[in-house]
């Protein structure tokens, strides 16, 4: 073979020459490609920070919102995290502490990331949300990967391990109870409930400890409601006081907020039906009874859930009733256990941020949000981010509303 081969070129010398030339135009061509990728590359750069130029009153000025990268039917937690960064006062908290420092081994006194291949003793949602929260608002790229987040959610939270779509509600009720517990623990050796007492804008009025010491999450989104239950058959009645995170649930079908009839179905007196018998302690068995809630303290930050998802016997259907909702002067005073006790603005809320769900169900559709920052509406979905007007936040059909107490906006006096 090697005979056969040194008679070619021996016969034909001209063929080295030609693989010569071929290896040298294959070099050229990989060069001008490079060449060419790096080209298309700056200017994608240059096309993405001229995207986050816009025009507001003639001058030219930064768009500094970032998106979130899906990381495969992640939207229902890329919108959470964009409506809770759009809350001032939680979101500055997060973004104020110090990076936790793991104290183990080579990594002592530095700052870790969490990545894939670390252990569970390096887990800390604490610490990835508040780099998340960080990130969002820098304006140095066009859209952040919450890949270390989302990392530590699978490892915290069961529920939401796989790529398969999410109730967006769900997913804020464990992310606020998790932060929460966390919380609770020691920061850096110091406890993070002597960092909240610390921090002049929470003030103790303001706490409502929900499963142990107070922390920042129950400071702006904790409240307490009072559940009154009167038995129909011999009137005693039984008081209690449950704390919550924020939340207040009703149902689209009762139309308007500005006439109240939405939120009015919350504070209703409602008959128990007979699978929800009230067990009497004057009859000593389950009667019949009605319900009725009262808020005894309003929290901070107010997330009110419309229902839109509904269990019929073989699947679960979507209402898609449209809600009117105020953007700004929401007015709870009338749903206080004590309204005399309140001043003339202590219970007006503005919308702060709006998750909308599209689509028919909630194993499937997107999740986007709507929110304000610094007097400008934002639109996110996902990696893009857009600017938009309140004419269009106000006819989206939303799912979680977001409402702050006008006190405590900063540069308010009373936080």
């Amino acid at each position: 073979m090697e005979n056969s081969e040194s008679r070619v070129r021996i016969l034909f010398p001209e063929l080295g020459l030609v693989q010569k030339v071929r290896e040298h135009l294959q070099n050229l061509e990989n060069s001008a490609f490079t060449s060419d990728r790096h080209r298309k590359r700056k200017l994608l750069e240059n096309s993405s920070l001229n995207s986050k130029l816009l025009k507001v009153n003639g001058s030219t000025t930064a768009l500094c919102a970032t998106g979130l990268r899906n990381l495969g039917n992640t939207c229902f937690m890329n919108a959470i995290l964009q409506s809770l960064s759009n809350i001032q006062q939680f979101c500055c908290y997060f973004k104020e502490l110090p990076a936790v420092e793991l104290r183990n081994g080579k990594t002592a006194g530095r700052r870790t990331y969490h990545t894939r291949s670390q252990g569970d003793n390096n887990v800390s949602l604490v610490e990835e949300f508040r780099k998340t929260l960080c990130a969002l608002w820098q304006g140095s790229q066009t859209a952040f990967s919450p890949e270390s987040l989302f990392y530590v959610v699978w490892k915290i939270m069961p529920n939401f391990r796989g790529y398969q779509q999410q109730d967006a509600h769900e997913f804020m009720r464990y992310l606020l109870d998790h932060l929460h517990l966390e919380l609770q623990g020691g920061f850096n050796g110091v406890s993070r409930s002597v960092i909240l007492q610390e921090n002049s804008s929470l003030s103790a009025s303001n706490k409502c400890c929900i499963n142990g010491a107070s922390t920042v999450v129950t400071a702006i989104f904790g409240g307490i409601l009072q559940n009154e239950v009167n038995c129909l058959i011999c009137g005693t009645e039984s008081r209690k006081f449950d704390p919550f995170l924020g939340k207040v649930l009703f149902y689209p079908k009762y139309f308007f907020f500005r006439n109240k009839h939405c939120l009015r179905s919350f504070t209703d007196l409602e008959e128990l039906d007979e699978t929800e018998l009230y067990m009497c302690h004057k009859c000593k068995k389950k009667q019949k009874s009605t319900k009725k809630f009262w808020i005894q303290k309003l929290p901070k930050v107010l997330c009110l859930h419309l229902k839109r998802f509904h269990w019929t016997a073989y699947l679960r259907n979507k209402v898609d009733t449209y809600v009117e909702f105020p953007l700004r002067g929401l007015d709870m005073k009338c749903y206080l256990l004590e309204p005399e006790n309140s001043g003339p603005e202590s219970c007006l809320y503005d919308l702060a941020a709006v998750v909308v769900h599209h689509g028919s169900g909630v194993g499937s559709g997107h999740y986007t949000a709507y929110a304000t920052h610094e007097g400008r509406w934002f639109h996110f979905n996902d990696s893009t981010v857009t600017l938009t007007d309140e004419e269009t936040v106000v006819k989206a059909k939303a799912y979680i509303l977001f409402y702050v107490d006008r006190q405590a906006k900063p540069g308010s006096d009373k936080l």
